[in-house]
Parts: structure tokens; C-alpha cells; sequence
């Protein structure tokens, strides 16, 4: 069945995300003293075997000593999501130090494309899917690691006739050894599933990989470079890599 959808729905949702975010943060009442302490930006270049090579970017703006109000970006069209519309994602979110170490960051992306809404088939539209998502990061004296999970959900259905709409949850996690301030390694764990759509009744797995990573970074913070590598546990295809280089601004 379709589902309306306008470019003025969308502006008032993500209006109302920033406003929840704002309201958390009680106030500025504890903003730092210099102003460029409180806004940080990375940028990262990945490239692996499944999407190609794709930009991320990520960013936070310091509400109080609580809340940060956090952003990112992934430009899916710099590979494989080319062909499904120029596909785009861009959320926000909230951040905050669950412990000491531990950073939990929910946000909600919107796609601009035609991947979840059309099945790939045609041209990309605003508004192509929605994607709540969660990331913990740890930051230790001696270990580092991330766990993240994606919900892809398409907002409209516009798939053509004898197509379909597509769904795909999205997880993975890695912890890795600081051997030192500039050289650490660890284990890597992925999966991509296809949850399903309006033709599609069944779940069905695209990727499950495991591996390990190395790692090189500017021990003063700026720079970093990971290559992860390993095994695809989905039957048909034998190994994954992934290189990634990395930048604060």
C-alpha cells in the first residue's frame, strides 16, 4: 500500500529530533569556556568488496557537560549505492558518557535514493527510508571497540510493478589491544540482513563477517588508518576487507 510522504513531513521530523535533542541538554549553562572546544568532526574514507568506497563523517556539538548534540553523514553513492538512486544518508542524535570510557550515541538518519522504497528500481527520491541507529564507543587506557546497530525501514512504498520494497537490520561490533599509542589490533564481527519488504517475505542474510583488524593512528589524535580483513561466514563468498583512513577537524 502507499504511504504519502512530502518533503514538508520530513523537514518538520527532523525540526522535531533536533528540538528533542536540545530539550535534554538542560540549558547551556555549562558550556565550555572556548567555543571551538566544543565542536569536533571526523571524517573517514572506507573501502571494502560489499559497498565500494564510501565517505563517512560524523560530529558533535557540546550542549553541557552531559549532552552532546551529535550528526553524521554517509555518502553510499560513492560506490555501489550509485545505482540505487545516488543513495544518501544524514541523521542526528544525541551522545553522552555512559562510564568512564563508554560513549552511547542513539541518532535517526533519513535516506535520500530509491534502495528501500523502490527496491533499487528507478530514480532516488527524499524520503527513501528511515533509519534509527545506536552506537557505543570505548576509549580505554589499553582497549578500544565499538558496537553499532542499523535499522534500515523504507517510509513510502513506490516500488514498481513487480517489485518491492527492502528492509535491513545492520550490526557489528570490534575490541582491539593498544599495544601502543600508535599501532593496535583486534577482532571484527559483522552482519547485514535482508529483513524483508512488500514482495519479500522472508529474512535472508547479504553478509556475515569475521575477522580481525590492524590499526595505525597519530597518538596525538588526528589521523588514523585500519585495515580489517577476514572470512564471510555467508555461504558463497570465501573473505571481506575493509581499508579506512580517517581525520579529525
Amino acid at each position: 500500500m502507499n504511504t504519502n510522504f512530502t518533503p514538508l513531513i520530513l523537514g518538520a521530523s527532523l525540526l522535531l529530533i533536533c528540538f528533542l535533542c536540545l530539550g535534554t541538554s538542560a540549558g547551556f549553562a555549562q558550556q565550555k569556556t572556548h567555543e571551538e572546544d566544543r565542536f569536533t568532526l571526523d571524517v573517514t574514507l572506507f573501502s571494502d568488496q560489499f559497498w565500494g568506497f564510501y565517505p563517512y563523517f560524523s560530529g558533535a556539538y557540546k550542549l553541557n557537560d552531559t549532552f552532546d548534540l551529535t550528526f553524521y553523514g554517509i555518502m553510499w553513492a560513492g560506490g555501489e549505492g550509485a545505482a540505487w538512486g545516488n543513495w544518501t544518508e544524514f541523521g542526528v542524535g544525541i551522545g553522552f558518557q555512559a562510564a568512564e570510557g563508554v560513549y552511547i550515541s542513539p541518532q535517526l538518519g533519513i535516506l535520500g535514493g530509491s534502495l528501500l522504497s523502490k527496491g533499487a528500481d528507478g530514480a532516488g527520491i527524499l524520503g527513501d527510508g528511515i533509519v534509527p541507529n545506536v552506537t557505543l564507543t570505548l576509549k580505554k587506557a589499553r582497549t578500544e571497540g565499538e558496537a553499532a546497530v542499523w535499522y534500515y525501514a523504507p517510509l513510502r512504498n513506490e516500488a514498481p510493478l513487480g517489485g518491492t520494497t527492502l528492509s535491513y537490520l545492520h550490526y557489528l561490533a570490534y575490541y582491539g589491544y593498544k599495544a601502543t599509542d600508535f599501532f593496535s589490533f583486534g577482532a571484527h564481527y559483522e552482519h547485514l540482513i535482508n529483513t524483508g519488504g512488500s514482495a519479500i517475505a522472508s529474512a535472508s542474510t547479504e553478509l556475515q563477517w569475521l575477522g580481525a583488524y590492524v590499526q595505525f593512528k597519530d597518538p596525538k589524535g588526528g589521523a588514523f588508518v585500519r585495515f580489517t580483513f577476514g572470512t564471510d561466514l555467508y555461504v558463497g563468498n570465501e573473505s571481506f576487507y575493509r581499508l579506512a583512513t580517517g581525520f579529525r577537524f
